[in-house]
């Protein structure tokens, strides 16, 4: 199982790890499927096993942005570690996807339980976060800077 040895997981030590997959259950879901929407309620997370995501953003006037692509390893959604539970992007499953999904509100409550399994995760969940942000501001430069650089 090479999703356990590398990224999200693989960033979480194996106690921890083990007591995060207690939580999952397998998950599957068809190319082209839209798994969530931007606003909407973010009530749970995967972790992919395989196949393609594409993470969106709503740009007004315009067509969705792809800001990146998640595969093997990567967490699918974030929003739901912080209040107020919303999506902050949207996605869509660019090829078939096995996942191992996670009702938020029981990990979130044993985070809160055992400090130690908390901290690991949201460490995890920011380290996510962080590429998140920074992928994103990539992307929207590359489509909607100035040319050269510059300012209008």
């Amino acid at each position: 199982m090479s999703v356990v040895r590398h990224g999200f997981l693989g960033a979480l030590a194996p106690g921890h790890r083990d007591r995060l997959l207690t939580f999952a259950r397998e998950a599957c879901f068809p190319a082209e499927t839209r798994v969530f929407e931007e606003a909407g309620a973010a009530d749970r997370f995967w972790l992919i096993r395989s196949g393609l995501v594409a993470l969106d953003i709503h740009v007004p006037g315009r067509r969705a942005a792809v800001v990146e692509t998640l595969g093997e390893g990567d967490l699918l959604g974030w929003s739901w570690m912080f209040e107020p539970y919303r999506w902050h992007l949207g996605a869509r499953c660019h090829a078939a996807v096995t996942a191992y999904e996670f009702d938020a509100e029981p990990v979130r409550l044993a985070c809160a339980e055992d400090p130690a399994f908390g901290l690991a995760v949201t460490r995890c969940v920011a380290e996510v976060i962080a590429r998140r942000l920074k992928a994103t501001r990539t992307r929207l430069l590359d489509l909607y800077g100035f040319p050269g650089g510059g300012t209008p």
